[in-house]
């Protein structure tokens, strides 16, 4: 079992989809969540759902410095220190390079990139500190591996990919780790939307991803028994990037 007993969790979009159960499964380990969403009353709504009285709902749009600073304070009134974020938000979009607005493209890098680009920035500080501090960027296989049509929300999450390598080794010596997970398709609202699901099918292990099974895996980057991983990466996506089956 992973050791995240009274750990202080910090999960953003975490009100829906893949942060939904990250917030169930970092419970369910005995962890303390503070729940942050774009919409506080979507985070209120889960911590009241919640079979323990150890979260703590914020609003927090990951664009806004304003907004970071104020969830960090609170979460340091209320628990008294942070051991991990989790940067989960993001935004989906797919369709042609050449179609892709301007203000449309900006909207993803500002959500995808730096959203987390704003949490490390925050989070840092705070972890140096305590000379411990664990923080997971959930990215995509789309940063080395992307579909048709994805060159905008591809982009914004291999910028990622390259900002959690470089501040891994910046904050390393700090004890803070910095790794990233890479989803392929989930089962959530974001991948029925986007058109791809049949393709799951095909992938050798012959099905989509569950959300929990992406939670899972954060929750070992979480914890100190990856406490020799850092700037690493890890693919959850059933092997669609080995290639698909043929019928």
């Amino acid at each position: 079992m992973y050791d995240l007993e009274n750990k202080v969790v910090l999960i953003t979009g975490a009100s829906k989809g893949q942060g939904e159960s990250q917030v169930n499964k970092f419970l369910s380990l005995g962890a303390r969540v503070v729940i942050a969403s774009r919409k506080l009353q979507d985070a209120k709504k889960l911590s009241q759902e919640a079979e323990v009285n150890q979260t703590l709902p914020v609003q927090l749009d990951v664009t806004s410095e304003e907004d970071w600073e104020q969830a960090i304070q609170s979460t340091i009134a209320v628990f008294g220190r942070l051991d991990v974020l989790v940067n989960n938000a993001g935004l989906y979009y797919n369709g042609p390079l050449t179609d892709t607005e301007l203000n449309h493209y900006r909207e993803i890098i500002n959500v995808n990139q730096i959203g987390v680009f704003l949490g490390m920035q925050n989070v840092i500080p705070v972890m140096s500190k305590q000379r411990a501090g664990s923080i997971i960027n959930n990215v995509s296989i789309s940063a080395f591996a992307p579909l048709d049509g994805t060159a905008a929300y591809a982009s914004s999450k291999a910028a990622v990919v390259a900002m959690s390598k470089a501040t891994a080794v910046e904050v390393g010596e700090l004890g803070i780790r910095i790794n990233m997970v890479h989803p392929g398709g989930v089962n959530t609202e974001m991948a029925k939307k986007s058109g791809t699901l049949p393709i799951y099918g095909q992938t050798p292990l012959g099905r989509i991803g569950e959300p929990t099974e992406i939670a899972n895996v954060i929750a070992f980057l979480a914890s100190s028994q990856s406490s020799y991983c850092t700037g690493a990466e890890f693919v959850v996506d059933g092997g669609l990037t080995l290639g698909t089956r043929t019928e």
